[in-house]
Order: C-alpha cells, then structure tokens, then sequence
C-alpha cells in the first residue's frame, strides 16, 4: 500500500519568469498556476523580478490591499521592496514582484558567504550572471521575511526555485529558514546546453564528460558551480524530463529525486466553430502571405508546414528542418506544392515596406519581391544563420520550386507589421510541423502543435519526443499523431531522410486519414494535460518535506 504523502500548507516558488514572459519555463508555470491555485487557493505564491518600475506589465495586477502589513514590515525591517498583485493568467494566483536591484551593493559579501556555507563559486560570473543571483538572493530574503512574520514551525512550507538564476535563493532559504523544505528544478543543465551550441557531441560522449572541466573549458564556471551545488543541497532535486535526467547524473553527479514533466492546459485551444473559422483564417493569411512575397498563387491544396522556437540554430534542429526542406525539392513522390515557415525570432530590424504595400493592396503579382525568404529586415541580413543556409542550399522560392520557405523572424505577439496575429493564432493554420531538435530537454512547441490538431515530427532527443514514444510502446508514427525521429549526434543525414520521407508521405494522403491523424495528435495531447503530470509535483513535495524534517533531526 502506497504511503500517504506529505503535503504542504504553503507553496512559494521563484523564477526569473514569473510574469515575464521570455520561454518554455513561463509556459511551465502559467499552465500549472490554475490546477495548483484550485488546490491551494491563496496559500500558493509565485516570486518574480521586479523590472517594471513605471513600465505598464500587462500580466501583473497590482493590488494594493494585499499583504499590507507584511509589506510595511518587509520594507521597514528588511529593507525588501515588494509589491504584491495577481498574475494575469488563469487561475490568477497571488505574485510577489521584488525589486533585486539594491542587493548589487552587497554582492561580494553575498557571494562570499556562499562559497563558505556551499562552496559556490561566483568568481568567474559574467553577463547575467549577477542579475540572476542578486533577483535568486531578493527572492530567498523575500520567502523568509514572508514565513517569519506571517507563518509559524507548525506549518508545512515549500520553496521551489527554477533553473540556476534561483539556485542561490534556495540555497540561502535552506540555512536562513531550514524548517522551509526546498526544491530545485533545472529545464535543463546550463552545461550540456554549452556542449551542445558549441558543436560538441553530447549524446555518445555523454559518461565520458566532466561537468567541471567542461565549464572551465568553456566559460561556465559560475552558472554550473551554482547549479551544481543547489541540485545537491536542497532536500528535492527535480528535472523535466529523462533526457536531461542523464544530462544532471552526469555533469552535475546528482540525478533527480523526481522527473516533473511539462503539462499544459488546452484553454488556449478554441472549440467547435470557432477553431474552423481561425484555422481557415489562419490559412488564408499564411497563403496571402507568401503570394504576395513570391509572386506566385498558391491554392488552397498547398501543404503547409512550420516549425518555431527559439533562435537556437543547431539546438532547436533549424538546421536539420532545412536540410530536410532542400532535399524534399527533389523528392518525386512528392505530390502537393509545399509551403514551410520558420517562425523564430531574429535580430529582427523593421517590417518590409515593399511587402506591407503588396500586402495592403487587393493585387496579385506575378514577380516576387527582392529576398523572397523573408518577411522583416534584420539588423544582420548578411550573417544570419538561416538566409545563410538557404543560400549554400541553393534554395530560390522560385514559381516552379515544389517547395517553398519564408522566415518570419519575429516574436508573434499580433503587432509584428506584417502577420499580425498572435502566435496561437498563427500556427493553427498548419498542415503539419517539424521539430527536429538535437538539444530539448521537454519540448512545448510540438506538444501545442498537437493540441492544435496539428501532427508533428520530432526526436527522441527531445523530452516531449521520449514520453510520445512511451505512450506507444516504441517509435510513434505519423499515423498516431506524432512521428518520432531517432536522432544521435552522428545520423543528421538518416534525419534529414526521415523528415523528407514523412512530409511526402504526408502529402499522399486522404483527407479522411488526415482528420484520423489529426484527432489522434489530439487526443494525445490529451494525455499531457496537467491533471495527469501535477501528480509528480506531489511526489516531490513529498520527499522534500521528509528530508527537510530529517535535515532538522540531524542539525
């Protein structure tokens, strides 16, 4: 019989994007906030930096009437400036945003009295290194300033901190407040994402690899010492997936105490009627788009794929989903035109007036524009990693090309200039996606592609592609939803194959299979919504109140 599990009175947890949407750990966060605040009501506080001093922050309400009087105390005693509000996403839980930036004065002497209590080395910190920290340390005096005037030792408190920008909090909550049990969750090591972008294999060298030596090899000393110090300090450490599971037992000697994988909720997803008409909206702005760029007149039956992401060049597999794109060009089984985006962020400059001006007239155009590729000028057209790879392919977006590719190198926030739509808006109108990742810890992007009804590739070198795959017992096929790759740090090539054949294969299919495949992504969409994976959390909530009580047993 399974052990009641412990269960905490009060949850705090930290991350630098807490109302501040910047990547996949936002997502984390603002979809599991509704199932946990449902749970706990208000005893769950998220902690967020505070940047936004006479800046409008559309997902933080400020509410005045909330904590005033720990807020006057934590101003007055310890000088922590605060404000208090809810966080504008479903669920609304409570947000404390503090200001970090008056810690900078005590920074030496912070990072002094780490190396003697945990042996952190800060020495070698650069660039955000020190934001990071001085946010986690604001973060770890916030939660203790909270417990000592509000709570009392008879209540069960936890304190999770995500990713290494929160690590230091958590180590400082640890001895300052040890009756708070902690919990650190890396999305991924900060070490083997190193590795990765700088070309290194990864994956087969994986046991042979010294975290230590590799952070010194290459600059990370700093984010892997505090990273590697919190994942053995604190009394739960956590990851998102197996993957990266490998990734800590390896370079940061300690493996999870418990695997926390990535949920989501599908409120995003519009029903019925609704979805028809976005998805239809969504494919006639994609078509409109590139007619009007290309000069061609692609019909409805165009085949449209895309992938998206962050710009991670080689990490995110954008490489590989181009290498796939160029030899597709000459794939004669091939039966439908192809139009593939690439939605990720450049340096992007302004949007493109000879474009906008096609774009707001009621023409067609038989020419296309000057760099048919692309939909804003960068700031850097003549070093960018995706026009540079399209040109050694050799790829045109000619009128007679079977496929065709248009980047969209901005954040899709629906006033961009050019697409003005929101990125959920956007990718509905899909017919397939491709995310061919060599470095993912989880992977958002193809689970929301399937929420959409919208089948996807991946890898198994993905978090996301690892669980799909044991969902179904083995490799998942294009048939249930998700086609998943197996990719290594030697087969780009066998890679690049498979996606081609997928997309052919694709495009050979009735629309009768299609609605199948589509229902089938769905449905195991489906399997990872958060009332499925909140379990884990759980779990760790568990093993970190025991240690806790067994850390304080044996002070």
């Amino acid at each position: 019989m399974a052990k009641d599990l412990l269960t905490p009175d009060y949850i705090f947890e930290s991350s630098w994007e807490v109302c501040n949407k910047v990547g996949g750990i936002y997502t984390v966060l603002s979809t599991r906030a509704k199932t946990l605040q449902d749970a706990y009501k208000d005893r769950l506080f998220f902690i967020g930096p505070d940047f936004w001093a006479g800046k409008e922050n559309p997902l933080f309400c400020e509410n005045e009437n909330l904590c005033v009087a720990w807020r006057e105390h934590a101003l007055s005693h310890d000088g922590l400036k605060v404000r208090v509000g809810r966080w504008n996403i479903p669920g609304n839980p409570m947000v404390i945003l503090v200001d970090f930036f008056p810690f900078f004065a005590q920074r030496d002497q912070i990072y002094g009295q780490m190396w003697e209590d945990f042996k952190v080395d800060s020495l070698h910190g650069y660039g955000d290194y020190d934001e990071a920290s001085m946010f986690s340390y604001a973060a770890g005096k916030v939660v203790e300033s909270f417990y000592r005037f509000n709570l009392t030792g008879k209540d069960k408190v936890i304190y999770q901190a995500h990713e290494w920008m929160t690590g230091l909090g958590a180590l400082y909550v640890q001895k300052a407040v040890p009756q708070i049990a902690t919990i650190f969750t890396t999305h991924a090591t900060s070490i083997g994402r190193s590795i990765a972008g700088n070309n290194k294999p990864l994956y087969d060298y994986l046991f042979a690899y010294n975290g230590d030596q590799m952070a010194r090899e290459l600059n990370m000393e700093a984010k892997h010492s505090i990273e590697k110090q919190t994942a053995h300090f604190v009394d739960c450490f956590t990851t998102v997936s197996e993957i990266t599971n490998n990734e800590c037992r390896e370079l940061l000697d300690k493996p999870a105490d418990v695997v926390l994988m990535n949920g989501f909720e599908n409120d995003f997803v519009p029903k019925g009627n609704s979805f028809t008409a976005k998805r239809r909206k969504a494919r006639a702005a994609m078509l409109n788009l590139a007619n009007k760029l290309l000069g061609t007149k692609l019909g409805d039956d165009t085949l449209i794929i895309g992938t998206s992401g962050r710009y991670e060049f080689k990490n995110k597999g954008i490489d590989e989903y181009l290498e796939a794109l160029n030899r597709l060009t000459r794939d004669k089984n091939l039966k439908k035109e192809v139009l593939a985006f690439i939605n990720v962020p450049g340096w992007v400059g302004e949007p493109r007036e000879d474009l906008l001006e096609r774009l707001n007239s009621k023409q067609s155009y038989d020419t296309p524009l000057q760099c048919p590729f692309i939909t804003h000028w960068l700031h850097n057209m003549s070093h960018d990693q995706v026009l540079d790879m399209l040109k050694y392919l050799g790829m045109s977006n000619a009128a007679d090309a079977k496929v065709k590719v248009i980047f969209v190198p901005c954040y899709l926030d629906g006033k961009d200039g050019i697409v003005n739509m929101e990125y959920y808006d956007w990718v509905l109108g899909n017919d397939l996606s491709v995310y061919s990742s060599y470095y993912e810890p989880w992977g958002y992007t193809p689970l929301e592609s399937i929420a959409f009804r919208v089948p996807t590739i991946t890898t198994d070198l993905a978090g996301f592609g690892l669980w799909a795959n044991s969902i179904k017992g083995g490799y998942s096929e294009l048939k249930d939803g998700v086609k998943v790759i197996h990719r290594s740090d030697y087969n780009f090539s066998e890679v690049a194959d498979a996606i081609k054949d997928t997309i052919s294969e694709f495009s050979a299919m009735s629309d009768s299979e299609i609605k199948v495949i589509r229902k089938r992504a769905a449905d195991l969409a489906e399997k990872a919504l958060w009332k499925h994976f909140i379990q884990y959390y759980y779990e760790a909530y568990d093993i970190a109140l025991r240690n806790a009580e067994h850390r304080l047993l044996n002070r």
